[in-house]
């Protein structure tokens, strides 16, 4: 069950978040939770901009993204780089970096939605320019690939964003889109409209029970762990952590949360959330890892007393909804269900 409402708008202070775009980068054991600047919601008529900082993607295969955006209300321009092609990439890192940059500083552009993940944005991001984001924030919409920026504008800015399905994952027809696809898509747009997000999902046996508020930060784990210790990596300390993955075998999953550990980013959470983990079987039975997944992630918290669930509707999955990253939420662990709710 997923129920979403209220709006709530939080502005923070323009001088200090101009100054923050270039202070050193910060160690996850020194800053805590705190409060975070909310993006302005978006409005009947406002403009949403599409760029594509990782993967390469055709204009045809956003069509159906725009086209549902605009029955929203809402204007949607289209960057340089949807069309473009470098190999694997929306077009090189240089044009890449350009078009962000241009809807990062456009005062138009209200909202950012990357058009696909991949692979390519920890490419990008140390040309990017902070200084007109961090005067006027406005919403980078995106998961996977885009984890780089969810962690590198929640560590160096306390900006919020949204971490959802984007372009690729919208459905071609509406009219034919089945009921998850229906609700995850549609929980961008209660996102973006300002409506406070709140879900509700059946609980698990390995869950760990309890009650806990805090700042809610995360994204794919193979990314995070790649971020650790530059200046876009994750800060956890008093914070609600979720992370989600695919395509991955168990010893790598094992490693990665051993990186959580040894860098210190599981010992002071509020909470942690496990979304969808697609694993990869392992090719020979001689080396199955011998740990499921829920096992590698409680070795790992024996010192630790913070609620855990697992299996939240977030992930490469179809039951992807829309978080805010950076904002406050309540999470709610217990035997018959879990909830969390944002609270600010």
């Amino acid at each position: 069950m997923i129920s979403m409402n209220r709006k709530h708008f939080l502005a923070s202070s323009a001088s200090f978040m101009a100054l923050s775009a270039f202070l050193p980068a910060r160690g996850s054991s020194q800053v805590e939770d705190t409060v975070p600047s909310i993006p302005p919601y978006l409005k009947a008529g406002d403009t949403i901009g599409i760029t594509s900082p990782a993967g390469y993607i055709t204009l045809d295969e956003i069509r159906p993204s725009i086209a549902l955006m605009e029955s929203w209300g809402y204007q949607v321009r289209v960057g340089s780089t949807i069309g473009k092609r470098d190999f694997t990439f929306g077009g090189t890192d240089e044009e890449r970096a350009d078009d962000l940059q241009h809807m990062l500083d456009d005062r138009s552009v209200k909202a950012i939605m990357c058009a696909r993940g991949g692979y390519g944005s920890v490419r990008i991001v140390d040309r990017l320019k902070w200084n007109m984001f961090s005067k006027q924030p406005k919403w980078v919409i995106g998961f996977s690939d885009i984890t780089v920026l969810h962690s590198h504008i929640n560590h160096n800015l306390g900006i919020a964003t949204i971490h959802s399905k984007m372009c690729n994952s919208f459905p071609d027809d509406w009219a034919k889109a089945d009921d998850p696809q229906k609700a995850t898509i549609d929980s961008i747009r209660k996102a973006l409209s300002g409506e406070k997000m709140r879900y509700e999902f059946a609980s698990n046996p390995f869950n760990r029970a309890g009650s806990t508020m805090g700042a809610l930060v995360g994204g794919n784990l193979k990314t995070l762990e790649s971020l650790a210790g530059s200046s876009s990596n994750i800060v956890t300390k008093g914070k609600i952590l979720f992370v989600e993955d695919t395509g991955e075998y168990l010893y790598s999953i094992d490693r990665m949360f051993w990186n959580l550990l040894r860098t210190g980013k599981l010992a002071q959470l509020a909470g942690l959330i496990i979304g969808g983990f697609k694993v990869k079987p392992s090719e020979d039975p001689a080396e199955e890892f011998g740990k499921n997944l829920q096992e590698i992630v409680l070795e790992k918290l024996k010192e630790t007393d913070y609620p855990v669930c697992f299996d939240f509707p977030v992930g490469h999955q179809r039951n992807n909804f829309a978080l805010k990253c950076g904002a406050r939420h309540k999470l709610a662990v217990k035997a018959d269900e879990c909830s969390l709710m944002e609270i600010i």
